[in-house]
């Protein structure tokens, strides 16, 4: 029998929910706040012609969104222009830059040129991420997590070893490489799962082959086509969506999740999939319906927030390229003060996005596009003086790594965005940017549960619950929950 089912959110793991849903057959509304799509990953155009993509940025894992589209009859091709970057971005340190080819054999050759024997040990490296890669995200991040048993499989017992889940990143990576430069390079893709280096588990090495192998890309129009082109896949499939629309209440009845009250209007549903904010979703409850207690959230070891700027220059900045990473200061530090400390950083490490490089449609003609993320910890005041204060110094390091004196010249356009920012628009616990951290105590079925434990027809997704953070897991996470749903038997 279809069953009419309420999706609260529409971001991605939203989106590609309401997709898998539709195609098996149901009857699926999506309920979004905003007036648009896309969650974190909406974009927003200024009246003096700029388009901002406001979160994601780094397309990575295109095989992933690949087969989203695939699922349904579609090429990404049908929706967007996808453009390979070479480089795919840069590194700048206090001595000197990295510069990361898309091409395989010029990235080893830049290895060796920095250590030697690297560009070897590059090719062992990449093999076994290949490995895990490829494991990992075709037969890990697809289980639900109920039980531990989903991953008692000969396949995955057999790669077990093999997947590193006991070596922490940093210690693997040290096999490998000794140079900082190189380490550094290797590790900073981690650094959004949510933890130091050596607090994350080896087998998130797939990330490298993920973004270095598999390439660094960009949809002609930013990344927000992608949004566009999940709501269409689900448009097509019968989902009916509904902006502007907030979800005030969960209503249940003898352990059923049996309507929503939206707006001030109580409306009936068979199974309700909540892909807002997880912690956000449980207060739409009663108190004794929740998975989890106020105290276990304050336990739980989150991914960063972030201070982000959108900027505009009515004038072309030179000797930047599409993707920039600002690495002058230890990274150590850095992580240190969104983990340990939980303090603003005293030398910040920071990235610049500039799609102006790429697409000319983002920005007015002569003019440049950019976007300033510091990642930060959860939780923090963040006032404007604050925010100004690390603004100028990201603004002085772009200044120096351009050859561009007085920058601020030529800004027409700026706007900042921060922990508030992401509470008010997101309902995000603590202000958190990307979801749960993919510590090995909080890997599989030791995240939330996508599945209430007492209503059982109330379900979650996203990046606070498995897989986690990231846009691929988050479709990934969407389709898991569709398929639970779709298993439920109705009376």
């Amino acid at each position: 029998m279809n069953k009419r089912i309420a999706i609260i959110g529409a971001g991605i793991s939203g989106l590609s929910a309401a997709a898998y849903a539709a195609k098996d057959g149901n009857i699926v509304h999506v309920f979004e706040k905003h007036a648009q799509p896309g969650g974190r990953a909406r974009q927003y155009t200024t009246e003096n012609g700029y388009t901002f993509d406001m979160g994601p940025s780094w397309y990575w894992m295109p095989d992933i969104i690949d087969q989203f589209f695939q699922d349904f009859g579609y090429r990404v091709a049908d929706f967007y222009e996808l453009i390979s970057l070479d480089p795919q971005f840069e590194m700048v340190f206090g001595d000197g830059n990295l510069s990361i080819p898309k091409n395989y054999l010029e990235l080893k050759h830049l290895f060796e040129s920095v250590e030697k024997g690297a560009a070897h040990n590059l090719d062992k490296f990449m093999q076994t991420a290949k490995y895990k890669y490829e494991v990992g995200m075709q037969d890990f991040v697809n289980k639900p997590c109920f039980s531990w048993t989903e991953f008692f499989s000969f396949k995955i017992a057999k790669s077990a070893i093999k997947l590193d889940l006991l070596t922490n990143f940093r210690s693997y990576v040290s096999k490998y490489f000794t140079h900082p430069k190189l380490r550094a390079l290797m590790e900073f893709p981690v650094i959004f799962l949510g933890a130091a280096p050596q607090n994350i588990p080896a087998l998130y090495s797939l990330m490298n082959y993920g973004g270095y192998a598999l390439g660094t890309w960009y949809p002609m129009g930013g990344f927000y086509q992608l949004i566009l082109a999940m709501q269409k896949v689900a448009e097509n499939q019968g989902v009916q969506f509904h902006f502007n629309h907030s979800v005030e209440k969960i209503v249940t009845e003898n352990n059923i999740a049996n309507a929503l009250v939206v707006n001030g209007v109580k409306m009936d549903f068979d199974a309700i999939i909540a892909s807002s904010d997880y912690h956000h979703s449980e207060t739409l409850l009663d108190g004794n319906q929740k998975n989890y207690t106020e105290k276990y959230w304050e336990s739980r070891t989150f991914a960063p927030s972030c201070l982000i700027y959108y900027l505009g220059f009515n004038k072309k900045i030179p000797n930047l390229l599409h993707h920039t990473l600002f690495f002058e200061n230890d990274l150590d530090a850095h992580v240190h003060s969104i983990y340990e400390d939980k303090n603003w950083p005293e030398k910040p490490l920071f990235y610049a996005c500039c799609p102006s490089k790429t697409d000319p449609n983002v920005a007015p003609q002569g003019h440049e596009n950019l976007f300033l993320l510091m990642p930060i910890a959860t939780g923090l005041s963040d006032e404007e003086s604050i925010r100004e204060k690390y603004f100028l110094e990201m603004i002085k390091r772009l200044e120096k790594h351009t050859g561009e004196k007085n920058l601020l010249e030529y800004l027409d356009y700026k706007r900042s965005y921060c922990v508030k920012d992401f509470i008010n628009d997101y309902n995000a616990y603590k202000g958190n940017a990307y979801g749960l951290a993919n510590t090995l105590n909080q890997t599989a079925v030791l995240k939330p549960s996508i599945r209430n434990k007492k209503i059982k027809n109330l379900f979650y997704t996203g990046q606070l619950t498995v897989p986690g953070p990231g846009v691929p897991p988050s479709i990934i996470s969407g389709k898991i929950v569709a398929t639970e749903v779709n298993k439920l038997e109705m009376k």
